[in-house]
């Protein structure tokens, strides 16, 4: 046989050993589980449920939506849910995605450690549509191993999620928002002179002031700050409003008041217990008497500064071991209390009108400080002062 004839049937058996390859290769095996590569909790599911339950370390909290399709917290005196931080746990759940199946196996399972971290959605009557418990995070660092319900799996999903258990933190600590271009008057109070009123009649227009100092103008930094600082509230803690704190601070109240151009009022009213100096009681004296006992009687006091007396300035008298010395008062000082806050609307239906029945609202320390306390730091010179002329060298004759 000759050489090119049997590269050609080499060449033609070659090929159809391909052909029959191809054509009786097993085909691949089709992915027998329906949860890879797909979102943990699919947006229609979240839209069917009326409750979410979050669990971790023996703590649970659970948001609730109501008839007006509102998120609240019902632990937490029904307060709003915070929007933005319930639009960030969904979102992390619908965009993670289960990965692979890490395994089926019972014992393996039982070392990814599933504990009591867990999500779940409910519908209104309290029942089950959807859940996860989170595992451990892999070696890698990567991602979270999760469990469907109570299924016999374990899978890895590219999840990075915190759950957070505590109802305080799920409440949302808006109070007031209001922009700073939609004020057209805010009246501020002092304890001196009295209140100050500053209006504009269109936002592009200059604020004005019913009480200008001669030679000054408003300063439109201050007005800006005192606008953030009043228009943009919220709370960092709740009280009772019958608590101790809250009503010694009440009587160190300024109201502020803020009008819209449409005519909507806010007042808001913030108070704090000054800090004060305290007297602080006697030590013990050398004869082991304390409080009030030693300072001993009116006469011994008076016989020990007429002791004082005569002997102040008399060489050999040592006046730095007198008695009458160590008697000099010592204060302490007692820091100002926390900032609360009372927010009223003039719109009967405002939510802030329910909030401020419910609890008494602690604010940060920085708006009080912020705000103004003598009507002179809102104003500035309206012109500032010629510069005085160059001294000039007088000339010699």
């Amino acid at each position: 046989m000759k050489l090119k004839t049997i590269i050609v049937s080499v060449l033609v058996l070659t090929a159809l050993s391909l052909v029959v390859f191809f054509v009786s290769r097993p085909a691949p095996p089709a992915t027998t589980d329906a949860r890879l590569d797909q979102p943990l909790v699919g947006r229609a599911t979240i839209e069917k449920a009326a409750k979410l339950r979050l669990s971790d370390q023996g703590k649970t909290v659970t948001l609730e939506r109501g008839q007006d399709a509102a998120w609240r917290v019902p632990s937490y005196y029904n307060f709003p849910a915070d929007f933005a931080k319930l639009s960030g746990l969904v979102g992390n759940l619908t965009d993670a995605k289960a990965q692979r199946l890490v395994t089926r196996n019972a014992d393996r399972i039982s070392r990814l450690e599933f504990k009591d971290t867990k999500v779940e959605l409910l519908d209104a009557a309290g029942q089950e549509l959807w859940s996860i418990t989170l595992g451990k995070t892999p070696e890698t660092g990567a991602g979270r191993f999760v469990r469907f319900g109570t299924e016999p799996k374990a899978y890895l999903a590219n999840l990075t999620a915190w759950l957070d258990t505590e109802s305080k933190n799920w409440a949302s600590s808006e109070l007031i928002n209001v922009k700073a271009d939609d004020v057209a008057k805010i009246e501020m109070p002092f304890s001196e002179g009295g209140p100050v009123t500053i209006s504009r009649a269109k936002k592009e227009d200059p604020w004005s002031a019913d009480k200008t100092l001669a030679g000054q103008k408003l300063k439109t930094d201050k007005m800006s700050s005192v606008l953030s600082s009043i228009g943009t509230l919220r709370f960092s803690d709740t009280n009772d409003r019958a608590d101790p704190a809250v009503v010694t601070a009440a009587a160190h109240q300024r109201t502020f008041k803020l009008t819209t151009f449409d005519q909507k009022t806010l007042t808001v009213a913030i108070s704090r217990k000054p800090e004060e100096k305290k007297l602080k009681p006697p030590t013990a004296s050398a004869d082991g008497k304390s409080g009030p006992a030693a300072l001993g009687s009116m006469a011994d006091l008076n016989k020990k500064e007429d002791k004082a007396k005569d002997t102040a300035g008399k060489p050999g008298e040592d006046t730095k071991a007198d008695p009458a010395k160590a008697l000099t008062p010592e204060y302490e000082t007692i820091p100002a209390g926390p900032v609360f806050v009372h927010v009223t609307h003039s719109d009967a239906n405002a939510p802030v009108n329910a909030l401020t029945q419910k609890r008494a609202f602690q604010i940060a320390d920085f708006v009080f400080t912020s705000l103004p306390q003598k009507a002179e730091e809102l104003f500035e010179p309206a012109t500032p002062p010629a510069a005085a002329p160059a001294a000039t060298e007088e000339k010699k004759p």
